[in-house]
């Protein structure tokens, strides 16, 4: 999972784009298949995040139980 650490650890991707011209105007740009996987990666461990960072908020005024509290109720504890 991507955290905001190790996102900063992350080099910048370089892209190497080539473009596609209409009428004298840039209108598409093509990427190399890998440039493009690593933007995938990139986006997806982005919106995994941001939904831990929402799930994370909407949970936080919930009460909670330690694992140590799980382990005895369970009848765990060593």
């Amino acid at each position: 999972m991507l955290t905001l650490k190790r996102l900063k650890e992350i080099p910048m991707i370089q892209l190497h784009p080539e473009f596609i011209t209409k009428n004298g105007k840039k209108e598409f740009a093509v990427i190399p298949y890998e440039e493009f996987e690593a933007l995938q990666e990139l986006i997806a461990d982005l919106e995994d995040l941001m939904d831990l960072r929402a799930a994370k908020e909407e949970d936080a005024n919930q009460p909670s139980v330690s694992l140590a509290e799980v382990k005895r109720l369970l009848g765990l504890q060593t």
